[in-house]
């Protein structure tokens, strides 16, 4: 596999390779992969703790007798 980098990326490879944290430039891009992974299972975790929790004050809301719009939510979350 053949991967191409800004000039920026490819120094910032080479400087994490020269500080000797790793061997590499493939693992620095194994390193960074692993991490993307994480970040967005995080971001994952985090809107669907966000929504549990919103869709749980409605509940709370609806059993009071309350009613709630939820359009505007749903539509600033798909934004995101």
């Amino acid at each position: 596999m053949h991967v191409s980098l800004t000039e920026q990326l490819e120094k910032m490879v080479k400087a994490k390779v020269a500080s000797g944290m790793y061997n590499n430039a493939s693992e620095v891009i194994r390193e960074s992969l692993r991490f993307m992974e994480a970040h967005e299972a995080w971001m994952y975790q985090i809107k669907l703790d966000r929504l549990k929790s919103e869709v749980s004050k409605g509940l709370d809301q609806l059993d009071r007798g309350e009613s709630v719009d939820g359009r505007s939510f749903f539509e600033e979350l798909s934004k995101e």
